[in-house]
C-alpha cells in the first residue's frame, strides 16, 4: 500500500437533530433557490414536510418524479426542471434513488453534451451546483460517496457516473427521517449496507482506515438491523443503523465492492429487481465463493457479528460468517431465491455474461470469477 486517498462528502452532520442545520448550511453553500429532489411516496408519506419546514421563507422548487432504479430520462427531467426554475443548488430527499439522481444532475448541468457521455470514470468535466443529500433509509451510503447508478433500460444494465465532482458538499444523516421506512425497505436497504460493509472488507483496495470502518458497521448492523425491524419505531436502532450505513458508504466508496454488486446489476437492469433485494438474494452464494480466498477476513467478518468461533479453526469460523449471513437475511425475512421474482432461468448464460463485464467492480474482488463462474453462483441462488 504505497498511497491511499480517502474522499467523502465534504462536511457530515448526524444525529437526530441534523436537519436543524439545514437552513445554515444552505447559507454556507450561497443556495438561495434549491430544487429539493424526491420521490411521490415520501411527498405523500410527509416525510418530506420534516425539511420543508427547515426552510422558512426560502423559495424553493421539488421535482418528485424519481422512482426506484431511475432511468437516464429521470436525470433529463429533473436537469430541465433546474434549468427552468432558475435554481441554483440541490438538496436530494431519499433513498439511494433520490440521491443518485441529484447527483447525477449536479454532474450533467453545465456539461454540453449528452448524459450518457458522462458513464464511466472521470468523465465530468467540472463541478456543479452546490449540492446537499439527506438519506431517508438506512442502506445505500450514497450521501458520502461519488458514484450515481442509473438504468439504462435499451441496454437493459445499470451503468454508473463515477466522479468524485458528485460528492455531496454536506450529508445531513438523521435518523428521524427513516421512521416512515416500510419494514421491506428497511429490510432490504439494511442487507445493502451490510453488502457494502461486508465487500469494502474484503476488497482488494480495502485499506486501514476502510477496515475499520468496514467491520464496525458489520458488527453494528447485525445487532441493530433486527431490531429496527421488527420495531420500526425502535428511535436506537434506527440511528444506529444511519450511523452504520453512512460508515459502510465512506468503506465502499473508498475500497470498493466487488462481485455481489456486478452480479446483481443485471438483475436490477433486466427485471427492475430492487438493488437491496438483488444484493441480499446473492449475498451468502458470493461470499461462499470467495471465502476460498479471504479466510481470515471471513472469520473477522464471524467475530464482528457475533457468531461463536472460540474453539473453531479459521476455515470453521469463516464457514460460521457465511451461515450468520444468511441467517440475518431469512429473519429481515429476505426473499430467498431468484426464481421467486420472475427471472426465467435460460436468463442466466446472458446475466453471466453482462457481469462478466463489469470490471470496474470485478477487479475488487478477492476472488477471480469468469462468466461460467458466476453462472454457477447464479443457478445456486436460483
Amino acid at each position: 500500500m504505497s498511497m491511499v486517498a480517502f474522499k467523502i462528502a465534504n462536511k457530515l452532520i448526524t444525529g437526530r437533530s441534523a436537519l436543524s442545520k439545514l437552513a445554515d448550511e444552505l447559507v454556507l453553500l450561497n443556495i438561495d433557490d434549491p430544487l429539493i429532489v424526491t420521490d411521490p411516496i415520501l411527498v405523500k408519506s410527509g416525510t418530506l414536510n420534516q425539511v420543508l419546514a427547515q426552510l422558512g421563507e426560502r423559495s424553493y422548487g421539488v421535482f418528485d418524479g424519481v422512482e426506484p432504479e431511475p432511468e437516464i430520462a429521470i436525470v433529463e427531467m429533473c436537469a430541465q426542471v433546474f434549468r427552468d426554475g432558475g435554481h441554483d443548488g440541490l438538496i436530494g430527499v431519499g433513498g439511494g434513488s433520490a440521491i443518485d439522481i441529484a447527483k447525477a444532475v449536479a454532474g450533467y448541468i453545465g456539461h454540453d453534451g449528452p448524459l450518457e457521455s458522462l458513464f464511466g470514470v472521470d468523465l465530468v468535466p467540472r463541478k456543479g451546483p452546490p449540492l446537499i443529500a439527506i438519506p431517508t433509509t438506512a442502506g445505500t451510503g450514497s450521501e458520502v460517496t461519488n458514484v450515481a447508478i442509473l438504468s439504462d433500460k435499451k441496454a437493459q444494465l445499470k451503468k454508473g457516473i463515477v466522479s468524485d465532482y458528485l460528492l455531496p458538499d454536506v450529508a445531513l444523516v438523521s435518523p428521524t427521517m427513516t421512521l416512515t421506512c416500510p419494514r421491506s425497505v428497511t429490510a432490504a436497504s439494511g442487507i445493502d449496507a451490510l453488502v457494502h460493509a461486508v465487500e469494502s472488507y474484503l476488497s482488494l483496495n480495502a485499506s486501514p482506515i476502510t477496515d475499520a470502518l468496514a467491520i464496525g458497521a458489520i458488527g453494528m448492523i447485525a445487532r441493530a438491523l433486527p431490531k429496527a425491524y421488527a420495531n420500526p419505531n425502535d428511535l436506537q436502532a434506527r440511528e444506529d443503523m444511519s450511523t452504520a450505513s453512512l460508515m459502510a458508504g465512506m468503506a465502499f466508496g473508498n475500497a470498493g465492492v466487488g462481485a455481489v454488486h456486478a452480479l446483481a446489476y443485471p438483475l436490477g437492469g433486466r427485471f427492475n429487481i430492487a438493488h437491496g433485494v438483488s444484493n441480499a438474494l446473492l449475498l451468502p452464494y458470493v461470499m461462499e465463493w470467495n471465502k476460498l480466498a479471504s479466510v481470515e477476513r471471513f472469520a473477522d467478518i464471524a467475530r464482528a457479528m457475533g457468531a461463536k468461533v472460540e474453539g473453531l479453526d479459521q476455515r470453521q469460523a469463516a464457514d460460521e460468517a457465511v451461515r450468520t449471513m444468511a441467517e440475518l437475511c431469512a429473519a429481515v425475512e429476505i426473499p430467498k431465491g431468484i426464481r421467486h421474482f420472475g427471472v426465467p432461468e435460460d436468463a442466466i448464460p446472458q446475466m453471466a455474461m453482462e457481469a462478466s463485464k463489469i470490471d470496474r467492480l470485478m477487479r475488487n474482488n478477492p476472488r477471480a470469477l469468469n462468466a461460467a463462474d458466476i453462472e454457477r453462483i447464479y443457478r445456486a441462488a436460483y
